[in-house]
């Protein structure tokens, strides 16, 4: 075998879904939904407090599997620890401005520099973290989940080599899932939260409403990862090959 076909193939299991990230997936995409429809349906909005904890600990689950083969490092869980402070801390800071936040941009950071199990973990943590400041209310899981499988998908398209670290990809890539997915599914939630019935017209009236709330949210983590992606990820590449931390 060639060297340059031994460099592609390392190259393309480098690319290849683990059993952690397919055992995420699972929990992103079919069991968390499920316990905030429980919450919904079940417990009528009321628990969740409960609700939250239950998606952090489902984050846990793959994120521990890292290190199914060693024992954790402080160093490793500080790092996301820190990336959660920082996302939590942004959001706050700039409280005086309605939907210009830089949390999402943090979180396609953390995604993109440490995969995606990290990038789920530190959105849903800085979403129910925040929310003491903010505000707690059945809004707080749905937010969680916004946050979080935005980090999820950004550590998916990097490692498949469909997202880059450039400027302009990761800004096209914020604006998008910002608009699309956060605003997308917290509007569709807004309905469910506060009327008794999902109509199309209540749904069609959430989004026309919520769009500029949405676009400006949008702007902001283009902003900020115009601003912030270089600096950040150059320093936490360096800060992960010094202490050979989580690899994605």
């Amino acid at each position: 075998m060639s060297e340059h076909q031994v460099i592609e193939r390392s190259r393309q299991n480098e690319r290849r879904l683990s059993r952690r990230t397919w055992l995420s997936a699972f929990l992103i995409l079919a069991v968390i939904p499920a316990t905030m429809l429980l919450g919904i349906l079940v417990f009528d909005d009321r628990k969740y407090y409960f609700i939250s904890l239950l998606i952090i600990l489902y984050t846990l689950i793959p994120f521990a599997m890292v290190f199914e083969r060693r024992k954790p490092q402080a160093r490793e869980l500080i790092v996301i620890a820190v990336l959660a402070a920082i996302a939590v801390a942004g959001r706050s800071a700039f409280f005086m401005l309605p939907q210009f936040k830089p949390v999402v941009a943090i979180v396609i950071i953390a995604g993109v520099t440490f995969g995606a199990e990290a990038g789920f973990l530190v959105g849903a943590t800085a979403g129910f973290v925040s929310n003491f400041m903010f505000g707690q209310g059945p809004w707080t899981p749905w937010q969680m989940f916004c946050f979080g499988i935005i980090g999820f998908l950004a550590g998916i398209m990097f490692q498949k080599g469909w997202l880059r670290r450039s400027r302009l990809s990761l800004c096209v890539f914020g604006g998008l899932v910002t608009l699309v997915i956060y605003g997308g599914i917290m509007n569709i939630a807004s309905v469910m939260m506060f009327m008794p019935l999902l109509t199309k017209e209540a749904v069609l009236a959430s989004y026309a409403s919520g769009f500029w709330f949405d676009l400006v949210h949008a702007a902001a983590t283009m902003f900020f990862l115009f601003v912030l992606s270089r600096p950040m990820i150059e320093k936490l590449e360096r800060v992960k090959r010094k202490y050979g931390l989580i690899e994605p």
